[in-house]
């Protein structure tokens, strides 16, 4: 990690969906290297957008979770993220991933609202709830080591794709903006000579449902994580039963709903902690918590330190005075 860099993490609405802009309005497209150890906790929380987005990585692997699937992306691999699907990530392992981001808007593929491109060839793709995402397998294959089965050979040529689009980018020769439409049309097209979108929109309407009231409590969570919320609180704002509220979240996200709220609540208690101006029980309340020794074990339990352990860890990997300049110490006196 670099001694010089500032942790951050995606900004997101209330509703989970991410503010940060994908391009402009003229051009909306947008490459950027990335990497999950500039993000506080080593993963990017759950969001969402409309731009659609495709994951390249170029050293180490991640755990993406998209909808209700887990994905273990290594080395050479890359994903298609669907329009509007909920997603995060986190490490797989001790170790960093790097990966390349490349989000652009669906009308970059057909121009204008109505045209013939976007009915036959974009909606079908981007509104199919059974096609959150493709995995193209990169493998060690990618780099001529083995070669791609005769089902996967179209995986290296999208990958590949994707690393020119990376190169057009950052480059900005004359003409790049044509080039990278030209490229992704390519990749695009692809998707639609392999992708078998008959039988992936037999998946029922009720997933997309059932995603919806997702976004909406963790929407409900995100408002008021701070306040003393129960299940039933959860329940009514969507219009459910409690153990059916419970059911849906579990099944879709992998987790319960009482776990993501506890994590939530911890992560929201991050920025506090390394700042390190608050009692812990002042930091515990603002994050939702009833007592400080609660909050001391559940952050211990998934961070796999105290909070006072975790911000030494943090700090040791950010550009701070050295210990021997006492004036200049960041004080720890609180927690």
């Amino acid at each position: 990690m670099d001694r010089q860099e500032e942790k951050t993490q995606i900004i997101t609405n209330p509703s989970g969906r991410e503010l940060k802009e994908h391009g402009s309005y003229r051009f909306p497209f947008l490459v950027s290297r990335e990497r999950l150890s500039r993000y506080e906790t080593g993963s990017f929380l759950w969001h969402w957008h409309t731009e659609i987005e495709f994951t390249l990585v170029t050293d180490g692997c991640m755990i993406y979770q998209i909808n209700d699937s887990s994905i273990s992306l290594n080395e050479g691999d890359a994903l298609f993220g669907n329009s509007g699907t909920l997603h995060s990530a986190h490490r797989a392992d001790e170790g960093d991933c790097r990966y390349i981001s490349i989000t652009f808007s669906p009308r970059l593929l057909y121009g204008y609202e109505g045209s013939l491109l976007q009915e036959k060839y974009v909606e079908p793709l981007i509104h199919n709830s059974g096609l959150a995402f493709l995995h193209f397998h990169g493998k060690e294959n990618y780099y001529g080591k083995e070669s791609f089965n005769s089902e996967e050979s179209w995986h290296g040529e999208v990958i590949e794709g994707l690393r020119h689009i990376t190169a057009i980018y950052e480059e900005k020769k004359p003409l790049y903006e044509l080039r990278l439409q030209e490229e992704l049309l390519h990749i695009w097209r692809l998707m639609l000579e392999h992708c078998c979108l008959d039988k992936a929109c037999n998946s029922n309407g009720r997933d997309e449902k059932n995603y919806e009231r997702i976004r909406r409590m963790i929407t409900f969570i995100q408002e008021n994580y701070q306040q003393k919320l129960e299940l039933d609180d959860i329940a009514r704002h969507v219009h459910l039963c409690k153990s059916e509220c419970c059911r849906i979240f579990k099944r879709y996200m992998k987790e319960s709903l009482f776990d993501y709220l506890l994590k939530y609540r911890i992560e929201q208690s991050l920025p506090d902690i390394l700042a390190g101006e608050e009692s812990l029980t002042e930091i515990a309340l603002h994050s939702g918590f009833a007592d400080s020794n609660y909050f001391s074990k559940v952050f211990h339990r998934l961070k796999g330190c105290s909070p006072r352990d975790y911000r030494k860890k943090i700090y040791h990997f950010k550009s701070v005075p050295e210990k021997s300049d006492p004036e200049k110490e960041i004080p720890w006196t609180t927690i």
